[in-house]
C-alpha cells in the first residue's frame, strides 16, 4: 500500500520557475506531495503540462503558467496572476537556469554570455522584486535560489555559469538580511555533479550522481525547518564522487 502524503505544506502556495524538467520538475513534485499547491512555471507549456498531470493524479492541486524569467513584464504578471489567485506566496524556488559550456571566456560571444547571466541572475532578482512584497505583507516566506557547487569551484571553460551562481549567492545571503525581519528566510542551495541535462557529463558515472529527487528533498527540508532558524546555504554531494 502507498504511504498517505504528508500534508506539512497544506494551504501554502508554492512557486517554482524552471519546473518543466530536471530539477525544477523534482522539487514541484516533491513539494506538491508535502501538501502544497504548486505553481510551475516556464517557457514551454506542453512539458509543464507533463509534469502538472504527474502532480494531479496524486490528488494535488498545480497550476501550468509560461514565462520567460528574463522578461521583467511575465514575471510582474505572473506575481499578480499568484496574488489575484490566491492571496500570498509562501514559497518562491528560483530554479531557471542555462549553462553554456565549453568556449572559454575569451571566446565565448556577448549574447551567450548575455543569456547565462541574464537567465541565472538577473531572473533571480526580478522573481524577488516581483513575489518579495506578496511575503511581506503577510510577514511569511521561503526564498530558495538553486545556485551550484560551481559557485564555490574554479570552472574552466564554464566562466559565464559559475560567475552567474558565485553571484546568485551573493544577492542570496544579502536579500536574507534585508527580509529577515520580516519572518522570510532565504536559503540558497548548491548542488554538486546532478544528473540532468543542463551540462555534459563527459567521463563521469551516472550511477554515482546526484538525483534531482535529491535537491528536491533539501528544499523540502528547508520549507519546513523549524521556525526560530533558517539554513542560509547548503552544498550537496553525491557520497560517492562520479
Amino acid at each position: 500500500m502507498p504511504s498517505e502524503p504528508v500534508t506539512g505544506l497544506k494551504g501554502q502556495v508554492a512557486v517554482i520557475t524552471g519546473a518543466s524538467r530536471g530539477i525544477g520538475a523534482a522539487i514541484a513534485q516533491h513539494l506538491a506531495r508535502l501538501g502544497a499547491t504548486t505553481v510551475l512555471v516556464g517557457r514551454d507549456l506542453k512539458k509543464l503540462e507533463q509534469v502538472a498531470k504527474e502532480i494531479r493524479a496524486g490528488g494535488r492541486e498545480c497550476v501550468t503558467y509560461t514565462a520567460d524569467v528574463i522578461k521583467q513584464k511575465d514575471i510582474e504578471e505572473l506575481a499578480q496572476f499568484v496574488d489575484k489567485e490566491y492571496s500570498r506566496v509562501d514559497i518562491l524556488v528560483n530554479n531557471a537556469g542555462i549553462g553554456c559550456f565549453g568556449p572559454k571566456l575569451h571566446e565565448m560571444e556577448p549574447d551567450d554570455w548575455d543569456a547565462v547571466l541574464f537567465t541565472n541572475l538577473r531572473g533571480a532578482y526580478y522573481c524577488i522584486r516581483s513575489f518579495a512584497p506578496i511575503m511581506i505583507r503577510r510577514k511569511y516566506g521561503h526564498i530558495i535560489n538553486i545556485s551550484s557547487i560551481a559557485s564555490k569551484n574554479a570552472l574552466p571553460k564554464g566562466a559565464a555559469y559559475a560567475a552567474s551562481k558565485w553571484g546568485l549567492n551573493g544577492l542570496s545571503y544579502s536579500v536574507a538580511e534585508e527580509l529577515r525581519n520580516d519572518n522570510i528566510r532565504v536559503s540558497v542551495v548548491c548542488p554538486g555533479s546532478t544528473l540532468t541535462d543542463l551540462s555534459p557529463h563527459v567521463g563521469k558515472d551516472a550511477t554515482k550522481m546526484l538525483k534531482p529527487s535529491d535537491v528536491a528533498h533539501v528544499v523540502g527540508m528547508l520549507v519546513t525547518q523549524a521556525p526560530e532558524s533558517f539554513a542560509s546555504e547548503i552544498v550537496i554531494r553525491p557520497t560517492q564522487k562520479p
